[in-house]
Order: structure tokens, then C-alpha cells, then sequence
């Protein structure tokens, strides 16, 4: 890299205008990250894809970044030093992907409606005794709980241990912490999945942590104990934090375009439109750290990433393109020919993508059909965004029942 890089905001307010401007300055600029590192932003949408699936890049940095040094950096952790399906590529990738992938076929998605329904469910019975005129926070009170309720329930989690293993989870995405929170984060992460590890090797359940402790038990050459501690970090966190966002920017949209809502409420089954237009225009996942080059890769315009360099793919910046969606900051659930990559494209697609998709299929025309009066309490602009490059929500969803 010769040119200055451009520092990477990361309290969450310039998200989509520097994804743009990044965009506009060619089909990779060198950005800078907390700790000092570089990387190769990616926001392009055809240069998304293209880099998505080409061989020479990998998300191995153990073996692909070099001078790579383990845990040597906190606040990337939970996305490059965990060796888990998110990290590894080729056979190494599939095994591990098979492992969890059987918890996520379409039969057994389906059969985790009722679950999510009930919660669901009493989450709005306990909306509805809010005194009228007091402002409630959505996001903590009914985006939040249902997705992490349903995965931890999936991957037995015991109450008790919820509230410590969630905060730690959810710290992942604050990209405004120091060095000193990132490593106390790093710490409770790993503290919270041992504790879980530690009480399902006592009291075995029918949940997906014993099937991989049983795993890890039956056949420890072939899945280490560090591999199960990270894919449990990586199923509870992406499998609660991806559709907490898409549920919040969903009710957002509505809110604030009544006469979207209006059809919808009149048919029913467009929530899905909302739901693809959410994950185009506000992407979960906005930047995923991290990428490698593997050899070095062409892209034209004077662009070329060494072998050895580090990538940062921008998700929600191929669905804010232009040129994959014109007037791509409209929210319009009758776009057509829309496109999105907000769970991921190739090898790495999202395995949680179908639970997502009807966790929020069932939430949202629950809550608007119990209250189909709401409105925000504060002006849509007030609304204060994750403190995040990595992924895109609001901090508090206030709003008005009725």
C-alpha cells in the first residue's frame, strides 16, 4: 500500500457516507483499524463478490497473515483468533460446518416457530401493561430477547449464565473500546463459554452443546476443545446479534413509512419484502474483519493487494451500491431485482440466515398487529447508532404503543 489510509470511523454516525466515499475512491482503499492495523476496504459490490469467491483469499490468518501472533490483539478475537467455520478454509472448513449445520436445515428451522412465537408472544403481554404515554425501549424489550432467547435456548444456556455470557457477546461489536475493555471483553467471552462447557459436561441436555461436546469427546483428533469453545462463540454471537439488527431496522422502516406499513398490514405476506429490503439497505453486518490475501490480486485501476495483506469486505456496502441497486438509501418493498449480501456470499454464507429470516417473520407482524398504532418517540434522526464499523442498529429503540 502506498496510499495514506483513510481512518475507519467507528462510532457508527458516518457508517453509510465513509462506506460511500470509500466506494467512490476505487475498488480498494487502505483503511486504518483500531490497534494501528491496515486493511484493504472492499465496497464495490461487483469487487465484494469477485474477492467473496476468489482462491487466492482466505480466512485463515494462521496460516495466510504473517507475523500473526494469537490473542495479540483484543479486540479482534472474536473474529479472527477463534478457530471455528468463520475462520477456516477448505476441508477444515467443512468439517466444522458439519458439525452445526444439522441444527439449521429447513425441517428443524421450521420446527423452532412455536418457540419463537411464544416468546414472542409473552414479550408483547408484557409491552401491553406499559402505562399509556410512557415511552418503551423496542430493542431491549422485544428485538433483543427474542433472538438471543431462541439461540441460547438451542445451544442450552442456563439463565442464570445468560446475562454475563450476552454482554460480553454484545461488546464484540463496540469498536470504540480500549485496548484495556477489549481484553476484559476477549476474557469474559472465553470465561463464559467454559462455564457453559463446565455445566453441560455435568448435566448433558438435548441442545446443541452437549451434541458437540459429544463430538469432541467421540473424536478429539478430529475436533479440538478450542473449536468448540469458538464455535460456540461463534453460533451464540452471530446467531442472537444479526437478527436483533434486522428485527430494529425492520420496525424502523415501518415506522417511519406509513404507507409501506399500510400495505403490508393489508397483505400479510409482503413481510418478507420488508424483511429482504431491511437486510439490503441496513445490513446486520456491515465490515467483517477479517480477510488475507493469499497471493497477490489484480483489481484494476491501479489496485493491486499484496500477498499477505489484510481485506475488509464491506456486506452492507454491496447492498448500498448504486450499481447493484439504484437509489439504494430508498427503502421500497417493491424494489425490484434486489440484492443483498447481508448473510454472506460463497463457502462462508451465513448458516443462521433461514432462523433469522423467520425469527423476524414472526416478531414483526406480532408486534404490529398488537399494536398497530406505535410510533417512534423520539425523531427518527435522534435515534443513536451502534458504536460499530463492524456491525449496523441503534443502541435504544424508543417508541410509543398503541
Amino acid at each position: 500500500m502506498t496510499d495514506a489510509p483513510t481512518i475507519l470511523d467507528t462510532s457508527g454516525i458516518h457508517l453509510y457516507d465513509q462506506v460511500d466515499r470509500l466506494r467512490a475512491a476505487g475498488p480498494a482503499v487502505p483503511v486504518r483499524l483500531p490497534a494501528g492495523l491496515v486493511a484493504w476496504s472492499v465496497t464495490r459490490g461487483d469487487v465484494v463478490r469477485h474477492l467473496l469467491t476468489h482462491p487466492d483469499v482466505s480466512k485463515d490468518a494462521r496460516r495466510s497473515w504473517p507475523g500473526y501472533q494469537p490473542f495479540a490483539i483484543a479486540w479482534l478475537t472474536a473474529w479472527v483468533d477463534v478457530v471455528s467455520m468463520l475462520t477456516a478454509d477448505g476441508d477444515d472448513h467443512a468439517r466444522l460446518k458439519s458439525l452445526v449445520g444439522k441444527a439449521f436445515t429447513a425441517r428443524r428451522v421450521e420446527a423452532m416457530r412455536p418457540s419463537v412465537e411464544r416468546i414472542a408472544a409473552t414479550l408483547l403481554d408484557e409491552l401491553a401493561a406499559t402505562p399509556p404515554g410512557e415511552p418503551v425501549d423496542l430493542r431491549a424489550r422485544y428485538a433483543y430477547p427474542i433472538p438471543s432467547g431462541v439461540i441460547c435456548d438451542l445451544f442450552g444456556v442456563p439463565g442464570d449464565q445468560r446475562p454475563a455470557m450476552l454482554a460480553a457477546i454484545d461488546s464484540v461489536l463496540d469498536n470504540t473500546l480500549t485496548p484495556e475493555q477489549a481484553t476484559a471483553v476477549q476474557q469474559g467471552m472465553y470465561a463464559a463459554m467454559h462455564r457453559l462447557i463446565e455445566t453441560k459436561r455435568a448435566e448433558p441436555g438435548d441442545d446443541m452443546t452437549t451434541l458437540l461436546l459429544t463430538a469432541q469427546e467421540a473424536d478429539g483428533d478430529r475436533l479440538g476443545m478450542d473449536e468448540v469453545v469458538s464455535t460456540l462463540l461463534l453460533m451464540i454471537g452471530a446467531g442472537s446479534e444479526t437478527a436483533v439488527s434486522l428485527i430494529d431496522h425492520a420496525i424502523v422502516a415501518m415506522l417511519t413509512h406509513p404507507g409501506q406499513l399500510a400495505t403490508v398490514l393489508r397483505t400479510p405476506a409482503r413481510w418478507t419484502d420488508v424483511i429482504e429490503e431491511s437486510l439490503r439497505r441496513d445490513s446486520p453486518v456491515m465490515h467483517l474483519p477479517l480477510r488475507f490475501a493469499t497471493a497477490d490480486i489484480d483489481l484494476g485501476d491501479g489496485v493491486t493487494i499484496a500477498k499477505g495483506e489484510l481485506i475488509l469486505i464491506g456486506f452492507g456496502a454491496h447492498g448500498r451500491d448504486p450499481l447493484v441497486n439504484p437509489d439504494p438509501a430508498r427503502f421500497d418493498i417493491d424494489r425490484h431485482d434486489r440484492q443483498h449480501l447481508a448473510f454472506g456470499y460463497g463457502m462462508h454464507f451465513c448458516l443462521g440466515a433461514p432462523l433469522a429470516r423467520l425469527e423476524a417473520a414472526v416478531a414483526l407482524p406480532a408486534l404490529f398487529g398488537r399494536f398497530p398504532g406505535m410510533r417512534l418517540a423520539v425523531e427518527p434522526g435522534e435515534l443513536r447508532p451502534l458504536p460499530s464499523f463492524t456491525g449496523s442498529d441503534v443502541l435504544t429503540l424508543p417508541v410509543l404503543l398503541a
